[in-house]
């Protein structure tokens, strides 16, 4: 079983910079395509940003060229680095692993982590 743990979460003001990590517990990390999901109260979930066991990256229009996924296979961990953050980025963050694309739909993996809570206010 993959257990998956965010961290770096926080509040900041709008206009900042933060990042995520998440930590996977097995050294199989590499094969996964991995994904960082957000929800904001009372809204849908919502696909942040992938990346591929290979390296490819797709995100969401609303924060592209803000925000940058990563992965270090080395280390199994994924990173989300979140630049000129908005109100709007307030929600909770989860890790997400094993997931895919079937054209241009995203099916979420079936390991997720517990959240963290990113917070975008002055």
């Amino acid at each position: 079983q993959v257990q998956l743990v965010e961290s770096g979460g926080g509040l900041v003001q709008p206009g900042g910079s933060l990042r995520l990590s998440c930590a996977a517990s097995r050294s199989v990390f590499s094969i996964y395509g991995m994904a960082w999901f957000r929800r904001a109260p009372g809204k849908q979930r919502e696909l942040v940003a992938f990346v591929s066991s290979g390296g490819s990256t797709n995100y969401v229009d609303s924060v592209k060229g803000r925000f940058t996924i990563s992965r270090d296979n080395a280390k199994n961990t994924m990173y989300l680095q979140m630049n000129s953050l908005k109100p709007e980025d307030t929600a909770v963050y989860y890790c997400n692993a094993d997931g895919h694309y079937s054209g241009t739909y995203y099916s979420a993996g079936r390991y997720w982590g517990q959240g963290t809570q990113v917070t975008v206010s002055s």
